[in-house]
């Protein structure tokens, strides 16, 4: 590969300084903090409160608990739960085993939740007892080599008045759990005096996680993230915090935790820095605003859709945001328009970051203070390097001055994709001086002071009559106007062009316009190959599975309705 323009490789994030992760496991990680900050808080859930020395004994009794069960170093253990204690105990408790965690979306379906557990070779999933889970997990142990459940109890992580109130309305939890002897009690599990010796981990070639993704393809695959990447990914995030160490440390934890963005930004940097997670299931923006009140809560990260609900909830003009002082906002572009509202209504700064799980969660991020760059995923983080491919050959450069791939070097850079050696030769290129480059599938342009913004995906950009058009800086236009609360534009196969872009948009509330009207308003500040056939108002845009609008979703939609 030839070199990159000089500056891309070598420019540092202004906090990081002459600053780089220090290399440790996660082990090692979370023992540390504990050891500082047994007494306080690492999780307020619903209330209820669960210190750090709390969840390192949990996490020593799955450990000990699974050992006794025959499992041990190299398994893999996966994790079907949303956002509740136990997935605290069990996954530093999996890692502390020298296990490797296998994340599973808790809305997957009992097919896709087979499917990844039958390709991870996951051989132990830890679950609840609730309606929307245990069946599915109970279908999944019936079809599958899968070898046991340990169930937990989301009533007995409640305080005690909701814990009652919870279980005399028998709400949304399995009373009876199955008799079968393959299905344990999370309490069972854990009743053991937590005193089995802890393995020796090498955190360059022991795989902490095992976190499933679409990729640059949009095949699912498991990105192998190792001890050393997930500990540098969280030292990373901690350090873009110019006001660390000198403030409360509490950090709202709605997004879900089976998230590699949620698995760094909430968890893993949240445990390093010390801090408290106010844990929420599932985010509704209601619950949030309320725990948010209750908590005073220093911290929120999430996807744009999040903030915008926010926004839209009549209780936020009551709500206390004084105490809310950074929010980081990922997983989708940000519109301009709802990073200034949502300043203008908070108090809060909202920054916009970038990252991928292949990337063990963040790449870049806009400072926390001073300049940012409205529209840009901000600077690479400390220890991180970028540089733009050739769209059409990866092997070398962008043409100086033009978009190109965005390529990414550094310590989160997962180990690989979990059988798959193919897939690593596609997302991977090396240059002359040995050093290994992810590609994103992201395009992209770097400035002079190292901001990175993304133009957009390589498989999402739409071919009109030989001319590449980036779906989002329509997208970006149409957030222009203020009736428009969310957009999607894709491409349609077009017999005379190849393909024309459609845009899809939804109103905000009490707004009446047409599509032809938006139509008419949009065509004129557009190229002409970029012209739109028509602006579709739908009542809602399909979503991914932590609320971030689906590009994918929306296309397969409208070519089945075709």
């Amino acid at each position: 590969m030839t070199d990159a323009q000089p500056w891309a490789d070598h420019y540092r994030h202004p906090v990081a300084w002459d600053w780089s992760p220090e290399p440790q496991s996660m082990i090692a990680l979370f023992e540390r903090s504990a050891e500082r900050h047994g007494a306080a808080p690492l999780i307020d859930f619903m209330g209820r409160h669960y210190s750090y020395a709390e969840t390192l004994d949990g996490a020593n009794r799955v450990a000990c608990g699974l050992a006794a069960l025959g499992y041990g170093p190299g398994d893999r253990i996966g994790l079907f739960l949303p956002n509740v204690p136990h997935y605290l105990a069990a996954y530093y408790g999996i890692l502390k085993l020298g296990a490797t965690v296998v994340n599973f979306s808790p809305l997957y379906t009992a097919a896709e939740l087979a499917d990844q557990v039958a390709d991870s070779g996951t051989r132990l999933l830890f679950t609840l007892s609730a309606t929307a889970l245990l069946p599915t997990a109970l279908a999944v142990l019936e079809r599958s080599a899968l070898e046991r459940l340990v169930v937990g109890s989301i009533a007995g992580a409640l305080p005690p008045a909701k814990s009652i109130l919870y279980r005399l309305m028998r709400r949304a939890e399995v009373t009876t759990p199955p008799r079968d002897e393959r299905v344990i009690a999370f309490s069972r599990l854990i009743a053991n005096r937590g005193t089995c010796a802890t393995p020796a981990i090498d955190i360059d070639r022991d795989v902490a996680l095992i976190q499933y993704t679409g990729g640059t393809t949009g095949v699912p695959k498991g990105a192998m993230l190792t001890h050393r990447n997930l500990a540098a990914n969280a030292q990373q995030v901690a350090g873009l915090d110019p006001e660390r160490g000198k403030t409360v440390d509490r950090i709202m934890g709605v997004l879900p935790l089976f998230h590699v963005f949620a698995n760094t930004c909430v968890l893993n940097r949240t445990v390093l820095t010390g801090g408290e997670i106010v844990m929420l299931p599932r985010f509704e923006a209601g619950q949030v605003l309320a725990a948010l009140h209750r908590t005073k809560a220093t911290s929120m990260p999430g996807v744009p859709t999040m903030y915008q609900a926010l926004l839209d909830h009549p209780k936020t003009a009551a709500t206390d945001f004084s105490s809310l002082r950074i929010c980081v906002s990922g997983g989708a572009p940000l519109a301009v328009e709802l990073k200034e509202k949502f300043r203008s209504v908070t108090g809060a700064t909202l920054v916009e970051g970038y990252g991928l799980s292949e990337s063990s969660g963040v790449v870049s991020c806009n400072p926390y203070q001073g300049e940012g760059r409205a529209g840009s995923i901000g600077q690479p983080v400390p220890g991180t390097a970028i540089r733009l491919l050739d769209k059409e050959d990866p092997t070398r450069a962008a043409p100086p001055g033009e978009p190109g791939e965005i390529a990414v070097s550094g310590p989160q850079i997962m180990k690989g994709y979990w059988n798959r050696p193919d897939a690593d030769a596609e997302v991977f290129v090396t240059d002359a001086e040995g050093r290994r480059w992810l590609r994103t599938g992201d395009v992209g342009a770097i400035d002079a002071d190292g901001f990175v913004r993304v133009v957009d995906r390589l498989k999402d950009m739409i071919a009109v009559s030989g001319f590449k058009v980036f779906p989002s800086q329509i997208e970006a236009i149409l957030h222009h106007h203020p009736a428009i609360k969310e957009a999607l534009v894709i491409g349609l196969p077009d017999p005379y062009r190849g393909e024309h872009p459609r845009a899809y948009v939804v109103l905000e509330q009490d707004m009446a316009v047409t599509g032809e009207t938006l139509c008419a308003w949009l065509n004129p500040q557009l190229g002409r190959h970029e012209r739109v056939d028509a602006v579709v108002v739908r009542d809602a845009l399909p979503k991914t599975m932590i609320g971030k609008l689906s590009r994918k979703d929306l296309l397969a939609e409208v070519l089945a309705d075709t």
